[in-house]
């Protein structure tokens, strides 16, 4: 009997790990997808780099109150499937809310953003940023206008140079 309850003690903890070391963590509702949805679901989370799992709510329960994220409790009723993200922030809300949004079956309960738990609001505007690389490309562009602004004043000063000299 001891190592029964041995071994639950182990998985809370190892939630809990996975709760503190998480980017981000997010709670879904999947009742109603069928294998092969949960099976491609669970691809696109493994190539972002998500752990997408399936605990027992009372394991969960007691691994967020260990997190001290009591506040998930009440939304730990249900089939519960959990998506932790260690580097990317973004990752799981975006393709999550994506997936959700083909498949009504598929909800979104809650979730945890660096350590915070996370209103559904929240959730949908984290998933609508744009990822990493994105940002990245915004943010080049906006170093690059005025460098390419520069360029066209010159250019066109050089051109209207070059027809007053002709």
């Amino acid at each position: 009997m001891s190592n029964v309850i041995e071994k639950k003690k182990q998985l809370v903890q190892e939630i809990s790990d996975k709760f503190k070391a998480s980017q981000s963590t997010l709670l879904v509702d999947y009742r109603g997808l069928d294998v092969a949805e949960v099976t491609e679901l669970r691809k696109e989370l493994r190539e972002a780099g998500v752990d997408y799992k399936v605990y027992k709510n009372t394991m969960t329960r007691r691994a967020a109150t260990d997190a001290e994220l009591e506040e998930l409790n009440d939304l730990l009723v249900g089939p519960t499937a959990i998506a932790f993200s260690n580097d990317d922030v973004i990752a799981p809300a975006r393709i999550i809310n994506d997936f959700a949004k083909e498949h009504e079956a598929l909800e979104i309960k809650g979730g945890v953003i660096e350590g915070n738990v996370a209103s559904l609001e929240q959730i949908k505007e984290l998933a609508d940023l744009p990822n990493y690389e994105g940002m990245v490309s915004m943010l080049l562009s906006v170093l690059q206008a005025p460098v390419r602004n520069f360029a066209y004043a010159a250019k066109a000063v050089a051109e209207q140079k070059e027809e007053e000299g002709a």
